[in-house]
């Protein structure tokens, strides 16, 4: 069988480790195509801890859910993997073309690799669950992230007349106005919620919000797309019932494959663009294990490079 090196996890309480792994064969359609890029996002790593809802929990696994990758014709072209398929941080991944998008002439493997899986979140969000209305107001809990911050950013785009970060550092939050994660009770007439915590902060915000309301006939669109701060909370059931408050979460599962890959295109440009920014940090694959223990810096995605 034909060998290549990967990021390999042999244990979720290890990081992965460089090594040989045998090169995948390709099934019904699918390609293999030469990784050029790939991005360690938070969903990696919760994926190669066995903590993500789709994880198996089979040992050995390559983990990895996108990339930017050379078909055989020599064409670059953005790649989400499926679920139940070997992950992306390797030399080689096999991919299913119709969850390929072909990447500009120019673009940039690395940038593509850092800031698709972050802003896909926001924009999917925006677009398909709750489509933003020009001129309202979003609330991003947990805007001191790389994904929230990015969240700022594609509400911008997307015609949000005001985005307000919430975060417990504010230093390290972005916004047109930014409030710490104690005074999310001042930003209780947003009109939509991003949120990437869960947990006891938005449990709390949540009530804040539904109390300072000052019309709580108003609707508030709750997105809840990460749970960084835990995986619950306890909603009183008043809340559901005292206002107009709709409750809805975003990811694999929530928007069907077909419906994320229609948006790739659309994202793609604007990364190309320059309209939605984040900063790569090239790191080789070999060094996987150390780059698992860096954490990004505000602004900053690690992106292996076979």
């Amino acid at each position: 069988m034909e060998q290549m090196n990967a990021a390999v996890v042999t244990s979720f309480d290890e990081p992965p480790h460089y090594r040989s792994f045998e090169v995948p064969p390709a099934h019904d359609g699918e390609i293999t195509v030469d990784v050029v890029a790939v991005g360690l996002h938070p969903r990696t790593r919760s994926g190669a801890a066995g903590r993500h809802y789709t994880s198996t929990g089979r040992l050995p696994m390559i983990p990895g859910i996108d990339g930017v990758g050379r078909r055989a014709d020599g064409k670059l072209v953005y790649f989400v993997a499926d679920d139940d398929v070997i992950g992306t941080m390797a030399e080689k991944a096999v991919v299913d073309p119709r969850r390929t998008v072909e990447l500009p002439d120019g673009a940039g493997p690395a940038r593509i690799a850092a800031a698709m899986n972050p802003a896909m979140s926001s924009w999917v969000a925006l677009r398909r669950r709750v489509p933003i209305q020009p001129g309202q107001t979003v609330l991003i809990l947990g805007a001191a992230g790389n994904a929230g911050a990015m969240a700022v950013q594609v509400a911008k785009l997307l015609g949000a007349g005001r985005v307000i970060g919430a975060a417990r550092d504010v230093t390290r939050a972005r916004g047109d106005e930014v409030v710490s994660l104690d005074e999310v009770g001042k930003a209780a007439d947003a009109d939509i919620v991003l949120d990437y915590l869960w947990g006891r902060p938005a449990q709390e915000a949540i009530v804040a919000m539904l109390t300072n309301r000052s019309d709580r006939g108003r609707l508030l669109d709750w997105v809840q797309i990460g749970s960084v701060a835990g995986p619950t909370i306890e909603l009183p059931s008043v809340a559901l019932r005292s206002a107009n408050f709709r409750l809805q979460g975003n990811g694999q599962g929530a928007v069907s494959p077909r419906g994320y890959l229609a948006e790739l295109p659309a994202l793609i440009d604007e990364i190309e663009a320059g309209r939605i920014r984040v900063m790569p940090r090239p790191v080789p694959l070999r060094d996987v294990e150390q780059a698992w223990a860096r954490p990004d810096q505000p602004g900053e995605r690690t992106v292996l490079i076979p």
